[in-house]
């Protein structure tokens, strides 16, 4: 069983946010960070590179000499490295930073700590999230409609793209099709429980914010909304976005917070 104090969450107007990193990145020899840059297009699809920019420099002034992993896993058919390429992300990089295509790396199997698993007892994740010091989600801000239901992914379902395809994959190769059943908003409930409950921070970036006429998530209307989000713990963080964006709190938000105090 998992408990969690409040957090406090910051909202600031994008052309003034100053990332402030959770005390784990102060003098961490490993930080991981897991951005949204699933597919080669930009915001809101993806993160912007300015939001990304600015917490990259805020967690090498936290940690000087700290390795620093860029951490994602694409649910496209274009590869990691060509995504980066294409959304600017190298030229962010200092020497101590690294692109990891978590497809690549050694997996393990998380315990569910949720008194009430969904569907998944265990899911296998990277291992790499246990051997870092620190671990930070940057997540875009959408709404997607799944089964006729709206969904709102922002930094808990970032998540998504740590758990390795082969493994998780369906009828496309390319998505992770097995943590869509039952439903997406009940498997992120496993997804907190198994490995969202590691992160030590969060970043929803609303600068522009994603309403697709459907499920897909790379497509949709964009909306200016110029507000980012962050804080300790994802949960906090997804629903004071929600909050703000009056788009009222997704069911697995209150799942989550009443299995952590039950």
């Amino acid at each position: 069983m998992l408990t969690h104090a409040a957090s406090t969450v910051h909202t600031t107007p994008t052309e003034s946010f100053i990332y402030q990193p959770p005390a784990a990145a102060y003098h961490a020899k490993r930080i991981l960070v897991k951005p949204n840059l699933g597919y080669p297009v930009g915001p809101p699809i993806t993160v912007s590179m300015g939001v990304l920019d600015k917490v990259l420099r805020a967690l090498r002034q936290a940690s000087p000499q700290a390795e620093i992993l860029i951490v994602e896993g694409v649910c496209s058919p274009v590869n990691l490295a060509e995504i980066a390429k294409r959304n600017g992300l190298y030229p962010l990089l200092d020497d101590k930073m690294q692109l990891v295509d978590a497809d690549t790396l050694a997996i393990v199997e998380y315990p569910n700590h949720s008194p009430q698993p969904v569907r998944f007892p265990t899911m296998w994740a990277p291992a790499l999230l246990q051997e870092v010091d620190c671990r930070i989600s940057v997540g875009t801000f959408k709404r997607t409609i799944l089964k006729d239901q709206p969904l709102i992914s922002a930094s808990l379902k970032n998540l998504y793209g740590l758990f390795p395809r082969a493994k998780y994959k369906a009828r496309s190769a390319n998505s992770r099709g097995q943590l869509h059943r039952p439903s997406v908003a009940q498997v992120l409930q496993d997804v907190y429980f198994c490995i969202g409950h590691l992160f030590d921070g969060a970043v929803v970036d609303a600068d522009l914010r994603l309403i697709s006429p459907d499920w897909k998530p790379d497509k949709g209307e964009s909306i200016v909304y110029g507000q980012i989000f962050y804080g300790d713990d994802l949960v906090c963080v997804d629903r004071a976005a929600c909050q703000a964006a009056k788009e009222g709190i997704p069911d697995y938000l209150t799942a989550i917070e009443h299995g952590r105090h039950p």
